[in-house]
């Protein structure tokens, strides 16, 4: 069986780095906020060219603490909206609700499932405070159109780069496209933690200072608690092994686009569409994903032929039973991609013989 992404196998390439790394932070004896967390915030900070990194426990805590920044701050208040894509992972809109603020849905390109930033303008209200373009599949949205649209409204830009780490948008890279980044670090992701872990990035001191006392029970100094607060910070093994597979992350990206570059040149099948891609850079392919009308046939006999797949994903938001009030909304591009769209196997490890084997076994289909 061709595994839809061998964690084991990306990880085993850096074991004894990891071993030796968290050997190192067990014996120090200090686990939470110590000189790893620190260090990686620092090194990851560096990577995407920001000022700071406040390091969090997971990707979706890190967007809502943004969000809860903002309100603390007296920028956003309880009921503002927030626009977002209809077709994200639910973390995204979550962010929102969580903040009793309310998601505006903008429906996406149906080339590069993007949220479609000629669509944004239309959405906007006197309530509007926020845009969430999100980097879906590994692609960066279409910034330069979206911050000319934020700064003509006077509103934030927060990404969602739970998918994008390393990709860049002309000469920058994610993370530093707008007033504030949450990035997620789950197993899955091209820098995958060895558990959960998030960070947020910004250039803007008071936010970052603000996030940083949010996620610490809302205190600055201990024991003295500015905010009501949360318990969301980035351990110390897992800030260890992040700083390990830091070091790694452009090797992994150009892995995948070597993969990603041999799919789009040798798929020859009219019954799929394969992914649109506006430049190389732009793009570090978390996922690769094709449409077809036969999704469902073609999931099944790629796994009759020992490839596995995943769908990403395969009900809209809307559609979610945690948003049945959106029960009559109409996303009509959101509802054909989430309907069509398969993962093809892409990882670190996959070998060209098992990348020519799935695009022979596609295309005889």
């Amino acid at each position: 069986m061709i595994p839809f992404l061998d964690l084991k196998g990306i990880n085993a390439q850096y074991r004894e780095e990891l071993i030796t790394a968290c050997t190192k932070v067990i014996d120090s004896g200090w686990y939470i906020q110590g000189t790893e967390c620190n260090e990686f915030e620092k090194e990851f900070a560096q990577y995407c060219g920001t000022k700071y990194a406040i390091g969090v426990a997971n990707g979706l805590d890190a967007l809502i603490l943004i969000l809860r920044a903002y309100k603390e701050l007296g920028i956003i208040k309880d009921g503002d909206e927030v626009i977002v894509p209809s077709n994200t992972y639910i973390a995204s809109i979550l962010a929102i609700s969580q903040n009793n603020l309310v998601p505006v849905l903008v429906e996406p390109d149906i080339n590069t499932y993007l949220i479609d930033s000629s669509k944004i303008e239309g959405k906007i209200t006197s309530k509007t405070k926020a845009i969430m373009p999100v980097h879906l599949y590994g692609q960066t949205c279409q910034m330069d159109n979206i911050n000319a649209i934020a700064k003509k409204y006077n509103l934030k830009v927060i990404e969602d780069s739970a998918q994008s780490h390393g990709a860049y948008y002309k000469d920058k890279r994610c993370g530093n496209l707008g007033d504030a980044s949450g990035f997620s670090f789950y197993p899955g992701k091209n820098l995958g933690a060895l558990g959960d872990g998030g960070v947020v990035t910004t250039n803007d001191e008071e936010l970052a200072n603000a996030i940083k006392a949010l996620g610490n029970y809302g205190s600055y100094k201990k024991y003295e608690n500015l905010y009501k607060g949360v318990n969301s910070r980035l351990d110390e093994i897992q800030a260890a092994m992040l700083r390990i597979k830091l070091r790694y992350l452009d090797k992994e990206i150009e892995k995948r686009r070597e993969i990603a570059n041999y799919y789009l040149e040798n798929i020859k099948n009219d019954n799929l569409i394969l992914p649109t891609v506006r430049e190389e850079n732009n793009h570090v392919w978390h996922l690769f994903v094709i449409r077809t009308n036969k999704r469902d046939e073609l999931q099944k006999y790629l796994l009759d032929n020992e490839i596995q797949t995943l769908i990403h994903y395969p009900l809209a938001p809307h559609k979610q039973e945690a948003y049945k009030e959106w029960k009559s909304v109409k996303c009509p591009i959101s509802e054909k991609i989430h309907n069509e769209v398969l993962s093809l196997p892409i990882g670190g490890v996959q070998s060209l013989k098992q990348t020519i084997k799935i695009v022979n076994i596609l295309n005889e289909f």
